[in-house]
């Protein structure tokens, strides 16, 4: 005897394709983004956007106040847009002879731990907890350099924690307090803003709303060139 289909049982049939096709279309709009996201890595080597911006990565080395090697290669990675802001900085400097030379710039959060767990000092170094915007990478330390590449004096050494590294110093020489202004001046126009303990210190006015990483530094590939 043939059995007929009720129109409840059809009704359900459609019900269960019409949900299979759904998952179907979310299980490959994932895939997609997935792959979007992997193309679009959110940090950038800033010398593949500007070459002409010196590095000094101290934290590759043990010349840092960890005393200690925190970064497995010397390389300063940033957001994209805060690495094209960068790139005008240098350009805008570069028309009165002098540049940039960058110590620090993406923090892994792991480092950003490890500083702290040594030296939990509020104003110097960031609690992890929150978050440094070293970590978001939208902040980077740097000074200025002369047409040759060397350091132009400034009022304290980096990551010096004193009174002679805050902004409102007013000791140190003339010169001192005129490159750290000059410096101050260059990264405000292109929308940084200063730490008032560390002059080399500076960040995106828009590093909050970038979320906190924990990329190894090979997660961004190197130029052919510089290998």
């Amino acid at each position: 005897m043939e059995k007929r289909n009720s129109p409840f049982s059809k009704v359900f049939l459609s019900f269960l394709y019409a949900t299979r096709c759904t998952l179907y279309a979310i299980i490959c709009s994932v895939f997609f983004l997935s792959l979007s996201y992997a193309d679009d890595n959110p940090l950038v080597d800033i010398q593949q956007v500007n070459p002409n911006i010196k590095i000094e990565i101290r934290y590759a080395t043990p010349d840092n106040f960890m005393k200690e090697q925190l970064y497995p290669e010397a390389r300063c990675l940033l957001r994209r847009e805060v690495a094209e802001k960068l790139s005008r900085v240098q350009q805008g400097l570069e028309k009165q002879g002098v540049g940039l030379k960058i110590f620090d710039g993406y923090r892994p959060l792991s480092v950003q731990k490890k500083m702290w767990a040594r030296f939990p000092l509020e104003g110097y170094v960031a609690n992890p907890a929150k978050g440094s915007n070293h970590n978001r990478g939208a902040a980077v330390d740097l000074t200025l350099v002369d047409s040759q590449g060397n350091e132009l004096p400034m009022p304290s050494a980096y990551d010096e924690f004193s009174e002679r590294a805050h902004r409102d110093y007013r000791g140190g020489t003339p010169e001192e307090r005129k490159n750290r202004q000059i410096l101050q001046e260059a990264m405000e126009k292109e929308g940084f803003h200063g730490l008032s303990t560390e002059w080399w210190h500076f960040e995106d006015k828009s590093a909050k709303t970038y979320p906190i990483l924990d990329l190894p530094f090979s997660s961004v590939e190197r130029l052919a060139d510089s290998v």
